[in-house]
């Protein structure tokens, strides 16, 4: 865990904010929706939660991610070039043929990544097996995952958290990116999840639901959680915006996938940099 205060996370996260904006106007591609509805979690795992090392990605101790909604890969991107685990040009090369950031998390190809993801259902299950690893091996560090709402429509993620909790993951974290919107409209007009977090706490998980855009709620549960040795794993279920922080795209559901122009993303930067709530 780093030393840095709640209102150096809330810069951060809207930094966070622009560079994946820049990514995706630059390639004129990808998905902003997503990426702006997790930044605030993602700034606090990677700027303050998380045990790494840019400059040692894959020591063994490290706690590891895994972006199961990988199609929002930007939003990670800009902390691994914040944090230094590429050079931060690197983010004007987003799904070029060669770069290290491609449309969706490859680890074989940028440092940081700890597994490729992108295959909507799937990541979760990395992450228990990750989990399972560090328990079988007596090691210290922890498993976090992201899922998106519209992905918990996957069978896998249900099949992954029976494991999770049969095999008593209290290593493992799961955050549900819980922004009601997926590519084709509304969660509950394509098929209802129900509530999420009781559905989580029904397979077993240490659940809360927590106001995902909230930097001070984030750090209050992850200090909460950071030492619960109950042998459950845990869920969050973050209640976010879907394109937030850009007037235009919160709550959009056309904004899962397609990059601003020019005009677009002028005025993105600047309600970003206006601090837009």
């Amino acid at each position: 865990m780093k030393n840095i205060s709640i209102e150096e996370l809330k810069e951060k996260a809207i930094e966070m904010r622009q560079t994946a904006l820049t990514m995706i106007h630059k390639a004129q591609s990808g998905h902003p929706g997503g990426s702006l509805s997790a930044a605030d979690i993602m700034t606090a795992l990677y700027f303050k939660e998380m045990n790494i090392d840019p400059k040692n990605p894959n020591y063994e101790d490290r706690d590891r991610f895994v972006l199961s909604k990988g199609h929002v890969c930007p939003i990670q991107y800009s902390a691994l070039a914040l944090l230094g685990y590429v050079p931060y040009e690197t983010i004007y090369t987003l799904r070029e043929y060669g770069s290290p950031f491609q449309g969706h998390p490859d680890m074989k190809k940028c440092p940081g990544i700890d597994i490729s993801t992108g295959s909507l259902g799937q990541g979760l299950s990395c992450g228990v097996g990750m989990a399972i690893a560090g328990k079988r091996d007596e090691k210290d560090y922890r498993v976090f995952s992201l899922v998106g709402d519209g992905e918990c429509q996957e069978g896998q993620i249900w099949e992954a958290a029976q494991s999770a909790a049969k095999y008593q993951l209290d290593n493992l974290v799961v955050f549900v990116d819980n922004n009601r919107l997926q590519i084709d409209g509304f969660c509950d007009e394509i098929m209802p999840l129900q509530d999420v977090e009781k559905k989580f706490e029904a397979f077993g998980f240490e659940t809360k639901r927590i106001n995902g855009h909230s930097m001070e709620d984030i750090v209050e549960t992850l200090d909460e959680i950071r030492e619960l040795k109950n042998g459950k794993p845990k869920c969050i279920v973050l209640d976010t915006v879907k394109g937030k922080g850009v007037s235009y795209m919160e709550d959009i559901a056309e904004w899962h996938g397609v990059a601003p122009n020019d005009e677009e993303y002028q005025q993105a930067m600047e309600e970003l940099a206006g601090g837009l709530k």
